[in-house]
Formats: C-alpha cells, sequence, structure tokens
C-alpha cells in the first residue's frame, strides 16, 4: 500500500516543481512512511510514498519499462503479479525488480488501457507514457482504494487523498453543498462528486485519459447481471463447491507479501469464512485481530473467542470505550475527509493502530460479502416489502417483518403499530424501481436536513432527490431480478462511497495497514452476479450459498448465525454525566455554527441538549448529530485551516 500524487500541465501552465510534488505527497507520509520518489518530465511530475510488502529492498517507484519510457506509480497490489509475470517473461519483457508494480508497464506495453483487464487487485494507478506524452489513471473495480483530481488553472493535480491536493493553493477548500445534501440522504457523494468543489473522485472501474490536452473517462469494467430470470438447474451443493474454491483461490493471492499478514476476526460469518480458509488451506500462520466493546449491544466477542479457539490462532482482542471513540473522532475525520453518520469508523481506527503496534502492516477482512451474497436485512427487507405488496390487505404478511433488526434494542419490526406500518410502507411508489429497497432508509437519513440552514436547503433543494441516483444505473438495470438491483445500488452508493472509504482505506492508512478484501476479488464478484437470487436468500436465511460452501469448515453457531451488523456507540460517545466534551460544545455553539453556515443553530441547540438528556435513541437523530459534527469538524479543518489535534 501506498500513497500516489501528480500534476499535469494542460496548456501554458508552468512546469511541475519537485518542491510542489514534495508538498503533495509529505501530505500522504501515513500512506506510505517507508519512503518517497519522484519523477520529473517537462508537462508531468509523479510522487509515490511507499508502504513497503512486495520486494522490500528493490521495489521503490516509479517503477519504469525497459527503455524509461514508461513511468507508473501506483498505491495497492496486484495479486496475480507472479503469473503475470512469467506471462510477460515468455514475450520477452525484462524485470529489473521483484515487484508486483513492474508488471504493469509491461502490460500496457502489450496491452494498451486494457492491461487492466488482467489485473486481478486492488489500485490507483497513474502511468506516463512519454513518447505519446499520455498520463492514464485507473481506479480498480470495486474501488477499494480512493483516487482523486482536480483540474484548476490549466492544471490537472491528482491524489490519494484529498489533504495531498489541498498543499496547492490553486485547489480551493470550500464545501460542495450538493455533495453535503447527497451525504445526508444516500450516506455519501454519488462519484464523481467529492465533498469539495474542485475536486472529482475518479469512480470504480472507471480510467482517464490525458492526451494531447484531451480528457476523456471511460469505464472499463461493472458489476452487472444476467437479465430476466437466471438458470438454477444447477444443485446447491455444485454452486457451493464452486464458490469455495474460488473463494480459497482468493484468499490465496491476497496472502502473498514479503511481510506478516494477519486478518480481522469479527465473529460474524465474512471474517470467520476468511480466517477459515486461511486456517484450511494454507500454510500461512494464522494471526488475528478483533475489536469488542463494553456495550453488549454492540459486543461480538464471545462469537470471536469462539472461533479463536476453535481454529487456535494467534489472537489480540481490543476494547473499545465510547471516550475512545469521542477521543479519536477528530482524527478519525482528518482521515475520513468525509461528513459521516455513524461512529463505527473509529473503533476500526483503534483497531488498525494495535495491527501496527504488533508488527504487522497486511490485514485480510470480510468487508464486501453482504454486498456480495445478500446478507443485509435492507434485502431481506425488500423482499417482504415486494411479497407484501402483492397482497396489500393481508394481516398476516406483515408480521414476517418482526423477524428482521433481533440486534437492535430500538427497530421499527419489533415497534409495530402506526410507526412501524409508516416505516415499511415508505416507497411503495417506487416499487418498480432498482433503488426501491433503499428508499427506507434514504427517507431516515434525509430527515436530517430539517437541521440544515435556510441556505443550505436553497443550495441543495430540487438539486438532491432519489433521482439523483439514476445517473449511476446502467439501462437495462429493470430487466435484472429485484434483488440484483439492489445489489447493484448498494454497491454503487454505500459500499464504495462509504464503507470502503470512511471504514476501509482510510482507517486502515491512517496507521499505515494495508486492508485486503477477498470477496471484492472481481472473479467473486462476477460468479456471484450468477448466482440464482434464491440461492443467495433462501426464503429469509441470508448469504445461504455462502454458508452451505463453508459447512464443517467453521462452528455451526457462527455459520447459521445471524446477521448483526457491525455498529458502534453514536452520540452517547461524545456525552459524560449529561455532559458533552469541551471540544464538541465549541464546535456546535451559535457562533461556530454560524460562521460555517451550513447548520441551524437552533435546531442544532435543541438536538443537543435532547442528547445530553439521554433521550437520542433511534436512527435519525443519531445520524444527524454524528453527521453535524463530523460536518464541522471537516470545516473546520479543511476549510478553515486547524489541525486534527486541535480538538483534544
Amino acid at each position: 500500500m501506498c500513497g500516489i500524487s501528480g500534476i499535469l500541465n494542460l496548456g501554458q501552465a508552468p512546469a511541475p516543481s519537485r518542491s510542489e510534488l514534495e508538498q503533495m505527497i509529505h501530505a500522504l507520509q501515513h500512506r506510505g512512511p517507508d519512503g518517497y520518489g519522484f519523477f520529473l518530465d517537462g508537462p508531468v511530475g509523479l510522487a509515490h510514498a511507499r508502504l513497503s510488502i512486495i520486494d522490500l529492498e528493490g521495489g521503490d517507484q516509479p517503477i519504469h519499462n525497459e527503455d524509461c519510457t514508461v513511468q507508473v506509480v501506483f498505491n495497492g497490489e496486484i495479486f496475480n503479479f507472479l503469473e503475470l509475470r512469467e506471462e510477460l517473461q515468455g514475450r520477452g519483457h525484462r524485470f529489473y525488480t521483484r515487484s508486483d508494480t513492474e508488471v504493469i508497464v509491461h502490460l500496457y506495453e502489450e496491452y494498451g488501457d486494457d492491461f487492466v483487464l488482467h489485473l486481478i487487485g486492488q489500485f490507483a494507478i497513474a502511468l506516463w507514457d512519454a513518447r505519446r506524452q499520455r498520463l492514464l489513471l485507473v481506479r480498480d473495480r470495486a474501488g477499494i482504494r480512493p483516487l482523486y483530481y482536480s483540474i484548476v488553472q490549466g492544471r490537472l493535480y491528482f491524489a490519494s487523498e484529498l489533504k495531498s491536493l489541498f498543499t496547492q493553493p490553486a485547489v480551493r477548500r470550500e464545501l460542495d453543498p450538493v455533495a453535503l445534501g447527497e451525504v445526508f440522504t444516500f450516506w455519501c457523494p454519488l462519484e464523481p462528486h467529492s465533498l469539495f468543489r474542485d475536486v472529482r473522485a475518479l469512480p470504480p472501474g472507471q480510467r482517464m485519459v490525458v492526451e494531447g490536452g484531451n480528457l476523456s473517462i471511460d469505464r472499463y469494467w461493472d458489476w452487472t447481471f444476467p437479465p430476466g430470470e437466471i438458470d438454477d438447474s444447477r444443485s446447491v451443493e455444485d454452486w457451493a463447491e464452486e464458490l469455495r474454491e474460488l473463494m480459497i483461490d482468493a484468499v490465496r493471492l491476497r496472502l502473498r507479501s514479503d511481510v506478516p499478514v494477519g486478518a480481522y476476526l469479527s465473529g460474524g460469518l465474512d471474517s470467520s469464512v476468511i480466517t477459515s480458509l486461511i486456517h484450511n488451506f494454507t500454510d500461512t500462520a494464522l494471526r488475528t485481530f478483533s475489536i469488542g466493546f463494553e456495550d453488549d449491544e454492540f459486543d461480538e466477542s464471545g462469537f470471536q473467542q469462539e472461533l479463536v479457539r476453535y481454529l487456535d490462532t494467534d489472537h489480540t482482542h481490543v476494547t473499545c470505550t465510547r471516550e475512545d471513540i469521542g477521543r479519536i473522532f477528530p482524527k478519525v475525520i482528518w482521515h475520513a475527509e468525509s461528513t459521516i453518520l455513524r461512529t463505527a469508523p473509529a473503533p476500526l481506527m483503534l483497531l488498525s493502530r494495535h495491527v501496527r503496534e504488533s508488527g504487522y502492516k497486511v490485514v485480510l477482512t470480510g468487508e464486501g460479502a453482504d454486498e456480495v451474497f445478500g446478507g443485509y436485512d435492507i434485502f431481506k427487507e425488500a423482499k417482504i416489502r415486494r411479497f407484501c405488496h402483492r397482497d396489500p390487505d393481508s394481516e398476516l404478511r406483515p408480521q414476517i417483518l418482526r423477524r428482521l433488526y433481533p440486534y437492535l434494542k430500538y427497530s421499527p419490526a419489533s415497534s409495530g403499530g402506526a410507526f412501524g406500518q409508516q416505516f415499511f410502507q415508505q416507497g411503495m411508489e417506487y416499487i418498480d424501481e432498482p433503488f426501491f429497497a433503499h428508499v427506507p432508509r434514504w427517507t431516515t437519513t434525509r430527515r436530517s436536513w430539517k437541521f440544515f440552514s435556510p441556505e443550505l436547503k436553497a443550495a441543495v433543494s430540487g438539486k438532491v432527490d432519489f433521482e439523483s441516483i439514476r445517473a449511476l444505473l446502467p439501462p437495462d438495470i429493470n430487466s435484472w431480478q429485484p434483488l440484483n438491483r439492489d445489489q447493484y445500488v448498494e454497491n454503487h452508493t454505500l459500499l464504495s462511497g462509504y464503507l470502503l472509504n470512511s471504514q476501509g482505506d482510510r482507517m486502515a492508512m491512517a496507521n499505515s495497514i494495508e486492508g485486503r478484501f477477498p470477496f471484492l476479488d472481481h472473479r467473486v464478484m462476477e460468479f456471484a452476479a450468477r448466482i440464482p437470487p434464491r440461492y443467495k436468500i433462501r426464503v429469509l436465511n441470508e448469504k445461504y450459498l455462502l454458508k452451505q460452501s463453508m459447512a464443517g469448515l467453521i462452528p455451526e453457531s457462527i455459520r447459521q448465525r445471524n446477521k448483526q451488523p457491525y455498529r458502534a456507540p453514536d452520540s452517547q460517545s461524545f456525552f459524560q454525566n449529561g455532559k458533552a466534551a469541551e471540544w464538541v460544545m465549541d464546535l456546535l455553539s451559535e457562533s461556530e455554527l454560524r460562521k460555517a453556515g451550513h447548520f441551524n443553530p437552533v435546531a442544532v441547540d435543541k438536538l443537543l441538549k435532547k442528547c445530553a438528556t439521554g433521550r437520542v435513541i433511534g436512527f435519525s437523530d443519531n445520524m444527524a448529530f454524528v453527521g453535524i459534527l463530523s460536518t464541522m469538524l471537516l470545516d473546520k479543518m479543511f476549510v478553515q485551516g486547524y489541525s486534527s489535534g486541535t480538538f483534544t
């Protein structure tokens, strides 16, 4: 893992300088603490901060081809680099390193821009072709690794993180109100939006070419599904066997490293799959790490310990308190570079710190299994709501909803009565839309708009609504099965825009840790797209096929366990004995709120008092509080220029 940055002149702007590149890449030291590399050639400058994992001695970047006409800096890993290297050597290419990076330049020589189709990995790549005076930027298929860019004053700036771009005075530090409206609806900016006006994100599975002053972006891969009914003539056993073999290979490839590799262990099915496959099908020593909570509502330590005993793994357990979350939250936002609506990233930052302190740089995680194999309650909820819609007068069908959300103290499913009925009837007018499953979540999140200032409300009015999602959807999506539509929307919003960013890449890289995600191997995703939906969710048994593929490999209590999403204490993390932390009170004061201009001070004050009395128990107010607080931190640090250490 690494950080990359660079500058390309698009016209008559000055040539990039070494000092500019140093400013940009030094801002990413946490991503690459093991050294820096630079390349300058006329209109282009490339920079790299290295976290050395493959070819520790010889893998410094930029990496070039035989005659130095192709140069590359890259953030990530190419897991099939050994097979690619052998193939390329057979075609006459000469290698001067043992690094995975070098296969990129030789693949480009062989296949041009389509080199990316040969990669199994997670990556953000910047490649300079000196002969053609041509820059190519590429982001991996699932969006595991970030890549941002800004075009200002005749220059293209790009980097792994926003803070690198903001070292350059030409790139404005100004929040985008439309992107804020998107976060307070969809949980993330809809890419290519970022939260800042001057900055765009290169979306997952896309590549940018800049040549002759012209810029073009195209999609080289998307997670698509077959139209109509999916053939299910194969037995469940056949599907499960193919999945198990594919997952074994995905895990095997992700264990390639010249440094020790560990794994996260949550106590749920997904991380149990990864650790079990390591234990049963590789010779890698199994080192695991887990996070727990003092609050029983969030804690899964019992299940974690059960698997630790089952696999006899060398294990480290970290307990996270509410005080821990409140204490490190400013640092979380500094690294996330985004408004967030939950505190869940904070414990993951604590966990990655302990991984680093244990002498590890790489961990495998179970992220992506719920999106790929149908694990979320939102998918089951949509299935029930569609079922109820076919007989809306039935008194029995709505009772099925009570089986949802058993892990929540305050659930709309268990509340019954008018509130429960109202919640699950939300968005029924969208029953035929591909985003139907997500309307209740988005409606709940959007209630936070009541805390917006009049100016922010005016800026987002008519520009952010459920229709905004259509630009992300393929034209034939309505021909897909309903569950597949639900999965696609989840993948292109919450997964890539929030989970892989704020909970994945950023919280690990804050402590120079590389996370690897076997479930997001594109071969696994393409396989999952072919699975009949009834093998993903069998009645209301989520991830059914994944569970079948692991029979006999993990404890039955974990294999058959109902999904419990990873969560952490939210608003209560910032209050002790009814009093908020001093930095919270200062940040949410009337003067600071009016200075930033995003929120209504009167409405925020009422929410603050409600939190202090412990009466904030529902999703809506908790999301609003965390979202407002994180936005104010974002404004203070990135717009006004305060350091994260100010808020301690």
